[in-house]
């Protein structure tokens, strides 16, 4: 079962954030029975090399691959496809044609304009029909659209009902510093606001995915996805290592 059914499902689905190079955690994540994980190339390199290694890595060990892109990069988009990713987490979605052009770079037509060939490692080197390719695409790909700002929260319910639109994850530190919050002060605030994007996706059926520091805020995120921003969690526990 794909990613994207088992989400569809409902399914409680657990990941690691990570930035290239890092091969070392994807299969670490494999082997400790993590069902993805997001490779950041908005904020870490877009090495494509690296990547497909790096998605090599991951499916040797049974886990799916999504890929933060950069804001509105459908080349980028295309290429991490291409190279055998499960989906796309698009960051700065703030309206419904924000949306719609995601959906459109990750998709084949008649949903989508993402350019098709069938020899790249998501069409296993041309060893599957065409048909069988846009039948894999289709039942696979993930289309992720992050919320920044607070008109993007505001339009969630629009956002999450466009055709193509998986599930939505909230960013909160870009949002918070878009509505001029820093420092502790700003997470009452901040969360207000997520808080609504949160709402408007369960009434609308659309799962989240959050990104979580450890088990505890995992345990309280909404439905849908968590991912683990293993930054955050090996900078904890070397922390707790140097004052042990």
């Amino acid at each position: 079962m794909t990613l994207k059914q088992r989400l569809r499902d409902g399914q409680r689905l657990r990941g690691g954030l990570l930035r290239l190079p890092s091969d070392f955690l994807v299969e670490l994540a494999g082997v400790a029975g993590l069902d993805f994980v997001l490779i950041d190339c908005e904020h870490g390199p877009a090495d494509l090399v690296a990547l497909q290694q790096h998605i090599q890595a991951a499916q040797a060990r049974g886990i799916a691959v999504l890929v933060r892109v950069g804001q509105d990069e459908p080349a980028l988009v295309l290429r991490v496809l291409d190279l055998g990713a499960q989906g796309v987490v698009v960051p700065h979605v703030d309206t419904v044609a924000d949306a719609r052009r995601a959906v459109r770079a990750a998709h084949y037509p008649p949903l989508g304009e993402r350019g098709f060939a069938t020899y790249s490692r998501a069409g296993s080197f041309g060893a599957v029909s065409a048909a069988e390719h846009l039948a894999t695409a289709a039942e696979t790909t993930l289309v992720i659209p992050m919320l920044e700002t607070v008109a993007a929260c505001d339009a969630a319910a629009e956002i999450a009902a466009v055709d193509g639109v998986d599930a939505l994850l909230v960013g909160p530190a870009d949002l918070s510093v878009s509505m001029g919050l820093t420092g502790g002060a700003a997470e009452a605030a901040v969360r207000e606001v997520a808080d609504r994007a949160v709402a408007a996706a369960r009434d609308a059926g659309t799962p989240m995915l959050s990104i979580v520091g450890g088990p505890e805020q995992a345990a309280s995120a909404p439905p849908g996805a968590v991912v683990f921003n293993l930054a955050h969690v090996l900078l904890d526990t070397f922390r707790r290592l140097a004052e042990s």
